[in-house]
């Protein structure tokens, strides 16, 4: 099994294509400015040294050598064998709310990426307990189906975003529906959900689902993120703000938490209701609930004696640089006078 040490630093990627059309967009200045000398022959004659594909070379091997070089500084990690392991923990459901209202920002960056930092802090923190993790706004999705492997769900965790689900509204019962269906209560092992959510605009009987989880041994846990005085709701595009949502008169959306539908939920669900603010994500006493589920024994296969390889990628770096920089951007005229395949051919 291959996992990465370091995921974080794998957001470096996303400069090759920046990268990319840096070199490019000079290039083509290049072949601008050689241009305007004059007659494309005439100016090769005169600058008999100028390459045209020696820095494009350069390039390939510099991307390559930079994009090998990040994936060694995420730590690449190989799984040698697979052991057998006893845990005794209890299954945990995350259904997160992905709905437009959680990017106000009355939550520090805003409501999303607030909940998505308390979550991985969770994450850090498990040690025998499975999680899985659903997203929803109109409709529900399984995000990350019931698991052991904390790295993979942290990994999930960081890919979720309010455009995973086209459809807006705030469908918690359908949530929970799926999070039923997601358990295997054939094990044994203790249950409950954890909805995090403004509870904004919410559309089908959740209360009524909660209720039904309930009654199959599983209870229902509520965080709300926002406030009451609400905040307006940020359009963005390419990841920058451009505006706010407006109403039919031209006033900004202010979104709201709806803390009353959130304790109703809990309560239906025998779990508990906590408010999340910037500086309590209020996980912890919501886990103190979890912590009284039934816990059961289980024999889960895990992967031991993960030995780091990033040495190999870094040494793959270190030759692609060297052969970069040996790679002139000249030609070298005694070798461009080398007629490997020119055949002479005598006059009669």
């Amino acid at each position: 099994m291959l996992r990465f040490a370091n995921t974080e630093y794998l957001w470096g990627l996303l400069a090759i294509p920046l990268l990319l059309f840096i070199f490019l967009r000079v290039a083509w200045w290049k072949r601008k400015a050689i241009a305007s000398l004059g007659n494309k022959d005439v100016v090769a004659q005169m600058i008999p040294q100028v390459s045209h594909s020696r820095p494009t070379i350069k390039f390939i091997f510099f991307i390559l050598a930079y994009a090998i070089l990040i994936i060694g500084i995420a730590d690449p990690q190989l799984g040698s064998k697979t052991e057998d392991v006893k845990r005794k923990g209890a299954d945990l459901m995350i259904l997160l709310d992905v709905s437009n209202s959680m990017l106000a920002q009355d939550l520090a960056p805003n409501r999303l990426e607030n909940a998505k930092r308390a979550l991985a802090q969770l994450i850090d923190k498990l040690h025998d307990d499975r999680i899985g993790i659903i997203v929803f706004a109109g409709q529900a999705y399984v995000q990350l189906p019931v698991t052991t492997d904390y790295a993979a769900a942290k990994l999930f965790l960081n890919t979720i975003n309010t455009d995973m689900v086209p459809t807006q509204g705030t469908a918690i019962g359908a949530a929970i529906s799926l999070g039923l269906q997601s358990f295997d209560f054939k094990n044994g092992t203790g249950k409950s959900m954890i909805i995090i959510t403004d509870g904004e605009n919410h559309e089908d009987d959740a209360v009524a689902a909660a209720k039904y989880a309930l009654s199959k041994g599983v209870t229902v846990n509520v965080v709300g993120v926002g406030s009451e005085e609400g905040a307006p709701i940020p359009i963005l595009q390419n990841g920058k703000q451009v505006g706010f949502h407006n109403d039919s008169t031209g006033r900004p959306v202010v979104s709201k938490l709806n803390e009353a539908m959130g304790k109703e939920i809990s309560e239906a669900g025998k779990g508990v209701y906590v408010r999340a603010n910037n500086a309590n994500s209020g996980l912890n006493i919501v886990m103190d609930q979890i912590a009284k589920v039934q816990r059961k024994m289980t024999d889960t296969k895990q992967f031991k004696d993960f030995e780091d390889r990033f040495q190999f990628f870094l040494a793959i770096t270190f030759v692609l640089l060297l052969v970069e920089f040996f790679i002139s951007n000249r030609k070298n005229m005694r070798l461009s006078k080398i007629k490997l395949f020119e055949v002479e051919v005598k006059q009669p």
